[in-house]
């Protein structure tokens, strides 16, 4: 099996799932904001992901989502499903059916619930035994900050030698492992800065894109520090991703998936409630959020 030629390169944002008021998914509401979004030239979306809150929907929610996305999203920008679960045996099964619903590749997060058994080797086993089943390509998930189970770069690297296997979105921050990550796995490997806070540093040190939470709200800001790095504007580009980070804050660290959704909202697009246990904002918090992203000139 030849390598995928599947391009990660861009800007990607990890769509919030839109729920109306009785928990329900809205699919009109899911296009009308894709319907939006395809104004702007991003390279895809990713749907079911962290903030998707794909650990809260279940295996059929996330294959409507994508069988409702797919007809919406222009052929020539990907759709990746997130698909990662805590078995082996379910994580191929979810990533076929998301498959068959015509995703392009998948987002797989790193099994964690047993945290302190998930050692590389067992990871590295993992993500083979997908990638071998798997109809369309494989993208490793690092996202420590909600796994506590960081994949090494000397365990990706061995996972990187499958063909299927053509990326990873790494949410970790640490620029150290990046770096090593990048130089380990080698030319062909695609890796995607997780978050818009170091997104600049990563394309610095050879990521080709970014998966941005950041890039829901501020596609325009966003799609502008990948435009700027690629002409080498470096000065502007690193200007610009210093004026973002309190605006990526906000809607991750801050306020998180809550903040996300309230600032959709605030710029006319369908946010809706979050999924319990998770809750909204309070009227203080929309007010501080607010405040930011007038501050950051995402509102006026």
């Amino acid at each position: 099996m030849e390598k995928s030629s599947i391009s990660l390169a861009g800007v990607f944002p990890p769509i919030p799932t839109p729920f109306d008021d009785d928990g329900n998914i809205s699919f009109p509401a899911l296009v009308a904001n894709l319907e939006r979004w395809h104004h702007f030239a991003l390279a895809g979306y990713v749907i079911s992901g962290s903030n998707g809150e794909g650990p809260y929907l279940t295996a059929d929610e996330r294959i409507a989502l994508f069988e409702a996305a797919r007809p919406a999203i222009p052929r020539d920008r990907l759709l990746i499903a997130g698909t990662g679960c805590e078995s082996t045996r379910e994580t191929i099964a979810l990533t076929c059916r998301a498959a068959a619903a015509g995703a392009d590749a998948a987002l797989v997060v790193t099994p964690h619930y047993y945290a302190a058994k998930m050692t590389a080797d067992l990871l590295v086993r993992h993500y083979q035994a997908v990638a071998d089943a798997s109809p369309i390509p494989i993208l490793i998930y690092n996202v420590p900050k909600f796994t506590h189970v960081n994949v090494d770069p000397a365990a990706i690297a061995r996972a990187a030698q499958h063909p299927n296997i053509v990326g990873m979105k790494d949410t970790s921050g640490d620029i150290t492992q990046l770096a090593y990550t990048i130089r380990l796995a080698g030319p062909g490997f695609q890796l995607l800065a997780g978050s818009a806070g170091f997104f600049f540093a990563a394309l610095a040190l050879g990521a080709v894109g970014g998966i941005l939470a950041l890039a829901n709200i501020a596609p325009l800001q966003s799609l502008e520090i990948y435009r700027l790095f690629k002409v080498g504007a470096w000065d502007q580009a690193a200007d610009l991703q210093r004026r973002m980070i309190p605006v990526n804050s906000a809607i991750t660290a801050r306020f998180d998936i809550a903040g996300l959704k309230a600032a959709l909202e605030m710029l006319g697009y369908y946010g809706g409630p979050v999924r319990p246990p998770l809750a909204g904002l309070t009227a203080g918090e929309r007010g501080a959020l607010r405040t930011i992203l007038v501050e950051g000139g995402i509102l006026p």
